[in-house]
């Protein structure tokens, strides 16, 4: 078995991976207001989740996010392939961040309070970037 990681990558790989990874182990836990609220949300951004039940949609994020940090935590992962995951990942969460006007000043990227959240995974979308396009 070889190992992909370069060792100038691993700060990202560890930091972002941990982060995304605990972040799904709390969902997989989560209540049944938690599960409603992310649920809510998702599905007015992206309407053909509203027909997921809320208590299943946190089950299949908390899965996602765990799938997505540990795939940043193998080391046997190329950096390229880690770097497309994070991608698509943060591209989601952005998307929903876009799709979602309560989140964002009106005619703005800029978030609202109620934003700001959401609007820090574009560290996230940096990084998987860097990740993907570097050699």
């Amino acid at each position: 078995m070889r190992l992909h990681l370069h060792t100038h990558r691993v700060p990202e790989r560890l930091v972002t991976g941990a982060f995304i990874l605990h972040a799904g182990w709390g969902k997989w836990h989560g209540t049944e207001q938690q599960a409603t609220a992310l649920h809510g949300m998702a599905a007015g951004a992206f309407p053909p989740l509203s027909v997921i039940p809320p208590a299943k949609f946190l089950r299949l994020l908390a899965a996602g996010e765990i799938a997505t940090g540990a795939a940043l935590l193998s080391p046997i992962l190329p950096d390229r392939i880690a770097g497309l995951v994070l991608s698509g990942f943060s591209g989601g969460l952005l998307a929903m961040y876009w799709r979602t006007p309560t989140l964002r000043q009106s005619g703005s990227i800029w978030p609202t309070p109620a934003g700001t959240a959401v609007s820090k995974d574009v560290w996230m979308l940096g990084i998987g970037v860097g990740l993907l396009t570097r050699p």
